[in-house]
């Protein structure tokens, strides 16, 4: 990776903040900033924004896949709602998901509308065992809903490993990936991911507002939007002179069916810009250079003899880390006092550093620990 001091030009919080908290809300980079801002000018001053990336092409080359199985999306919750509501449920079916998992991965198939059973498998010591997870998994299984990264403690499925099983009962792969995207590779081909989708506002270093969802090609036609608009449909209907067809309805062939009307295009604007960011810095890199910062900070922390709530193994870790510490929300408001933005989280500290970070902002925030 190039040069760090560089990089950390790009992130004016740096100059304020030691910013630790990607797992909740990202800073927005200068380049994303300046796209924004520009934006706003231009649609000031001329009415119309002059360059206007939806960042679906960024988007499908940030997971592997291609821009016509990208849609736009609100947000991770709207996606999984969007899949969870277009699905077929035959009787006595479930879905299988886990105990760690954050609340929008789960609510939508707990509606009494869909029918659907809830299965959880349990963690042990803040993993999800896949021979747990093939256990659980059945015929009547429909989809299992995963995050790809654990919010909490950060633990990381191994999503190749997950879809082998969950293909193998023909069951739909769900990945909410909000916590990965943006800080560790996905290849949704190699790795069997059905239905993928992220908000860009944590990792992806993007703002609120706008997220993708990713439909594998194969299954968008399969099934019929919960919503419909007039973004929902087949480009020829609204690029016309005279009157839009509504006497029939014809859906987009490809995943911008499950799009509804416009989105804030200031919000992707910059998530355009973020994405761009991002590749051009190199995913691979930027995986490696957040797991040298999550070992250092694990370094640190086992001198001190604290207990991790974050699974150590390599092959699990991701940019989280969690460790238990007496008064966490005390001792996050503290360190938040020293400009050291951190959560807590599970009666713990969870820390998520991100690649312009430096080693040592990670000994001052264990120094900062100290009562």
């Amino acid at each position: 990776m190039e040069d760090i001091t560089n990089l950390r030009k790009n992130f004016p919080v740096t100059k304020n903040k030691i910013y630790l908290n990607h797992a909740a809300h990202s800073p927005l980079p200068k380049p994303v900033k300046d796209a924004m801002q520009k934006h706003i000018e231009e649609f000031s001053e001329y009415g119309v924004s002059l360059e206007l990336d939806d960042g679906k092409t960024s988007f499908a080359k940030l997971i592997n896949a291609t821009p016509d199985e990208i849609a736009l999306v609100t947000n991770t919750s709207t996606g999984l709602n969007i899949i969870a509501n277009m699905l077929n449920y035959p009787k006595d079916s479930n879905v299988v998901t886990t105990d760690l998992e954050y609340p929008s991965v789960v609510y939508p198939w707990k509606k009494k509308k869909l029918g659907v059973a809830v299965r959880y498998v349990k963690n042990k010591a803040g993993k999800i065992l896949i021979e747990d997870l093939e256990k659980t998994v059945d015929d009547k299984t429909v989809a299992v809903a995963i995050s790809h990264v654990e919010y909490m403690n950060g633990f990381r499925f191994n999503l190749k490993a997950v879809s082998e099983i969950v293909h193998k009962h023909d069951a739909y792969l769900i990945v909410d990936a909000i916590q990965s995207l943006g800080a560790f590779s996905v290849d949704v081909k190699h790795d069997g991911v059905d239905f993928l989708t992220a908000g860009c506002y944590k990792w992806m270093l993007g703002p609120p507002g706008i997220g993708y969802l990713y439909t594998r090609r194969e299954l968008i036609e399969k099934f019929e939007p919960p919503f419909i608009g007039w973004a929902s449909v087949k480009p020829e209907v609204f690029e016309t002179i005279d009157f839009w067809e509504i006497q029939n309805l014809r859906l987009s062939e490809t995943a911008s069916r499950f799009e509804i009307g416009s989105p804030s295009h200031v919000s992707m604007v910059g998530a355009a810009a973020a994405l761009h960011f991002l590749l051009g810095v190199g995913i691979e890199k930027i995986e490696k250079r957040v797991l040298k910062l999550t070992s250092h900070l694990i370094e640190r922390l086992e001198e001190k003899r604290l207990k991790f709530q974050t699974p150590l193994e390599p092959a699990c870790r991701s940019g989280i880390v969690n460790f238990l510490i007496d008064n966490p929300k005390e001792r996050a408001k503290k360190l938040g006092e020293k400009g050291i933005v951190v959560s807590a989280r599970a009666h713990g500290i969870r820390v998520s550093p991100h690649f312009y970070n430096t080693e040592e902002e990670i000994d001052k925030l264990v120094e900062g620990l100290k009562k």
